[in-house]
């Protein structure tokens, strides 16, 4: 039984310690038959660096390595390029001129490694040199391959003004590639995050896009065939249902779903226990923060739909959240479809995994009770489940009143409607109870519907400024609109109508009654 290869990104090492490689081969012959340009955005860890390494290989000619793989017999071993590799994945830079520095450095490295002289002091002037002096010295165009191209603007997103910064700096850079494009065979590109083409990728506006290809969905990632295949002796016995249902689900296509490597790795080490492997490798700081900062409807997380322009292009100045959860992997595509000749996607988290640990953050953001968080949750479940209406108000109330002020500081929560009901759809979706949004009848929307067991909860919300109520408002519209009507009738099923009233005063909840 072969090892695993775990932490490793380099082709060379994974096979001199006989360890498993997942052959993706059959994807890079394509894009390497011919001058190409390339752009690929995955999550973290689901094996860009490793990809990177296996076309360093392939140019680099070193056949022994893809002994046994499907480009093996099909690749022209004859002929080699010169690589020029661009890392940005270690250690963290916090301005522009570190980032300068950083890039000196490499180049000066490539440079020196291949004897080539330039009498240029420019970043891009030392880049352009290096890519002719290559391809002059070894009579072949130049290969350039960046791995987490977009790391050194990411690893300071929450400081506008040095992210900024950042992007001017690897525009600088990356400009050359385009005004390179005669001393070029091949460049790839791989990272998290795909900028707006008005600022960072406007330098490269030549490079295809496969983020989104159907033909490459699974370039990265594992496929239920890969772990069959290539990990059937360590996933013996398992339960590949409840293996799909923690770690499956990432999608760029709707057609195809992929695993984490990391996730599924992880999985095999610590005995076959289910857990939050890859979400735990990285906490979403910067995205819990910007949702306290831009109130969002977080339930709408349960119906996105979105043109693929929203997916494509990420901007600095202007964060959309919605970009931001799918680039980093927290939302993945499920089906698309054509609306009024554009053509759409429906995004939804990916796997159990995700939704958990995500809902989790979003209760930290939002409700700050890490403390009690687990015993909350575990007595939302039993109300819940038992229909103990009273109960269940009393734990909203208790909920709201546990939440530290300072929450409340330097931004408008407290007024915004949107931020009650997202607190408890956080507490909800963890019990991974069925949640719909908005739900829709012919009469209006009900502002959330949660299904657990046998018991349906219609709920509306109101928010009012000061802190007394005669009337519930929100009862009274459930009741009205007849919002709950279409589910009662159901066998086995009893249908609760909640009518809950906050107060921005008090920061609370004021009122609760239902029928």
């Amino acid at each position: 039984m072969k090892n695993l290869p775990l932490g490793l990104n380099t082709l060379r090492v994974l096979e001199e310690n006989n360890c498993v490689y997942v052959d993706k081969t059959a994807f890079i012959l394509p894009l390497t038959q011919q001058p190409g340009r390339y752009f690929l955005s995955r999550p973290r860890r689901f094996g860009k660096s490793l990809l990177v390494d296996t076309f360093k290989e392939l140019f680099e000619g070193n056949q022994h390595l893809f002994e046994g793989l499907f480009i093996d017999d099909r690749w022209d071993w004859g002929r080699t390029f010169p690589v020029i590799s661009i890392d940005f994945t270690g250690g963290v830079l916090d301005s522009r001129a570190a980032l300068d520095e950083k890039i000196r450095e490499i180049l000066a490295t490539h440079l020196d490694r291949r004897g080539i002289t330039s009498n240029k002091h420019s970043i891009s002037g030392l880049f352009s040199d290096l890519i002719q002096g290559a391809a002059q010295q070894h009579g072949q165009r130049s290969v350039v391959l960046v791995d987490e191209y977009d790391k050194p603007i990411l690893d300071n997103i929450e400081n506008k003004a040095v992210a900024i910064a950042m992007g001017e700096g690897l525009k600088n850079l990356y400009s050359v590639l385009k005004a390179e494009d005669a001393h070029l065979q091949f460049v790839f590109l791989t990272g998290v995050s795909k900028f707006s083409k008005v600022s960072l990728f406007s330098g490269l506006n030549q490079l295809t896009d496969l983020t989104i290809d159907p033909r490459y969905s699974s370039l990265c990632g594992y496929t239920d065939q890969d772990l069959r295949d290539s990990f059937g002796e360590h996933l013996t016995g398992v339960d590949w249902d409840e293996l799909k249902r923690w770690y499956n689900g990432y999608s760029w296509t709707a057609d195809e779903t992929v695993y984490n490597p990391y996730d599924i790795l992880l999985f095999i080490e610590k005995g076959h226990r289910f857990r939050n492997y890859w979400f735990e490798t990285g906490s979403p700081n910067f995205l819990v923060n910007l949702f306290r900062q831009q109130p969002y409807f977080l339930p709408n997380l349960e119906a996105l739909e979105v043109t693929e322009e929203v997916l494509e292009s990420f901007e600095i100045e202007r964060i959309n959240p919605i970009t931001l959860l799918f680039q980093t992997g927290y939302l993945t595509i499920k089906r698309t479809f054509v609306r009024r000749d554009r053509f759409m996607l429906a995004l939804d988290v990916p796997n159990l995994e995700v939704r958990m640990a995500l809902n989790d953050w979003f209760i930290d953001a939002y409700a700050d009770t890490i403390q009690t968080k687990s015993d909350l949750q575990d007595q939302f479940y039993l109300l819940l489940e038992t229909g103990d209406l009273p109960g269940l108000c009393r734990l909203i109330d208790r909920l709201f009143s546990s939440i530290p002020w300072r929450n409340f500081t330097n931004n408008n929560l407290a007024h915004f409607e949107g931020y009650y009901a997202s607190v408890l759809y956080a507490f909800f979706a963890a019990l991974d109870a069925r949640i719909i949004p908005e739900d829709i009848t012919n009469q209006g929307q009900a502002d959330l519907t949660i299904m657990l067991g046998n018991h349906i909860y219609v709920m509306e919300f109101k928010v009012i400024p000061g802190e007394t109520v005669t009337d519930n408002p929100a009862l009274e519209q459930l009741q009205q609109r007849q919002y709950a009507s279409k589910y009662r009738g159901q066998p086995g099923k009893t249908v609760h109508e909640v009518g809950l009233v906050f107060s921005e005063a008090k920061r609370g909840l004021l009122q609760a009654d239902w029928c």
